[in-house]
């Protein structure tokens, strides 16, 4: 039941932390793309703020696996710096290329916040559906 959570946390993250604040960057006119895209992406044509969730939650069980024992400060911070570098990372070495995407200091820095704040987000998802550290471990 844990690993539904963690993939919830992420999913709902994603659409609540994660594009809301890419809303605000849209509207203090810091991005050009507005949020909730909901373009089809290939291969199943499923909106594209969809694909983003889905795999926001496939992350959100990631993060579970790496910090879910964390307690306290650690739990919090933990996910905040995990999932600011984590996605980022793999977002701009990896997907942002093979989609032919400009990489600059801009989409770093944008990245890291985004996904900072999503990482906060699955981090109060998890707690608001119960999750907690095993007993005895910190």
């Amino acid at each position: 039941m844990v690993w539904f959570k963690a993939f919830a946390s992420g999913f709902l993250a994603t659409l609540v932390f994660h594009q809301g604040l890419f809303a605000l960057f849209w509207l203090g006119g810091i991005v050009p793309a507005a949020p909730f895209n909901l373009s089809p992406v290939p291969p199943l044509g499923v909106p594209q703020v969809v694909s983003l969730a889905f795999f926001g939650g496939l992350w959100g069980m990631l993060l579970w696996l790496i910090l879910g024992r964390l307690a306290g400060v650690k739990f919090w911070l933990g996910h905040v710096i995990v999932g600011a570098v984590g996605p980022t990372a793999v977002a701009m070495l990896v997907v942002f290329p093979l989609k032919g995407l400009d990489v600059s200091a801009q989409t770093w820095v944008g990245g890291l916040l985004l996904n900072g704040f999503w990482g906060l987000g699955v981090a109060v998802f998890m707690r608001l559906m119960g999750a907690k550290a095993p007993v005895g471990v910190r």
